[in-house]
């Protein structure tokens, strides 16, 4: 069954002055597939989701949205077109409760620039979307606590909850595991594997057990470039990834 590639980077390059973060890298992400990218830190794996999320211009390479090239385009018009991304730290409106952080998102995704003068929380499709996205994100029973009173696992699925309020197809996640404990990670990765059917998802993570568990594909980096590409089982028995990542034994996770 061919996969449907929602996401496409074709050669992508960010160059910093003399500085390669990004180096000629490929990668396309597919509905019903976890792709992660995963090496040391410096290697451009944020780098990367920024040039994809477009808050950071190519300096070469190709990006595709649904087949449409979107490189010049800036990040609020990808968010608008169904890109939707988390970060390293948690970015959530800490005074506010879990419904307004969800419906602050889905208004910037659906902006109405005729109601100018309407209330923000009289807009029902708003509400509608952010009901939607906290009960998809497992924080049904916490929309109305106060953001900043959540648990560390439940901002982080909070985050979740505010990328799916803006209704993306692809979704690029930063680090969504960092921090967490055995429990607050287990439920990370059956969310995770919830949206997956509908979704295309990249994700950057450092904890191998849970990247050789949820993904289909694996992507290394390494100073800015590839070094291999497959899925997990071939990703383990790589030597070269065993060389520059994972230590010379396949099967030990790296601290950190």
């Amino acid at each position: 069954m061919p996969l449907d590639v929602l996401l496409r980077a074709e050669d992508v390059s960010r160059r910093f002055g003399g500085l390669v973060a990004v180096d000629h890298v490929s990668l396309t992400l597919a509905r019903d597939e976890v792709h992660a990218v995963i090496g040391t830190n410096g290697a451009g794996k944020s780098t990367l989701i920024d040039v994809l999320a477009g808050e950071l211009a190519a300096s070469g390479g190709r990006v595709e949205l649904h087949g449409r090239d979107i490189t010049g385009w800036a990040q609020p018009r990808r968010a608008r077109a169904g890109v939707g991304r988390s970060y390293q730290r948690t970015t959530i409106f800490a005074h506010a409760t879990v419904l307004e952080n969800c419906r602050l998102a889905a208004q910037a995704r659906a902006q109405r620039p005729l109601a100018l003068w309407a209330a923000a929380d009289a807009c029902g499709e708003s509400r509608r979307l952010a009901e939607c996205a906290i009960a998809q994100a497992g924080l049904g029973e916490h929309a109305l606590r106060t953001a900043g009173t959540l648990a560390h696992g439940q901002k982080r699925q909070l985050e979740i909850a505010m990328c799916l309020a803006t209704e993306p197809s692809v979704l690029l996640l930063d680090e969504p595991l960092a921090g967490m404990g055995p429990e607050e990670t287990e439920r990370m990765l059956q969310l995770l594997a919830a949206l997956r059917p509908r979704h295309a998802i990249l994700l950057v993570e450092h904890d191998m057990d849970a990247v050789f568990r949820i993904a289909d594909r694996v992507t290394v980096m390494v100073n800015g470039a590839v070094i291999a590409s497959g899925d997990p089982g071939a990703i383990r028995a790589n030597t070269e990834v065993q060389a520059a990542y994972l230590g010379r034994d396949a099967d030990a996770a790296p601290a950190g």
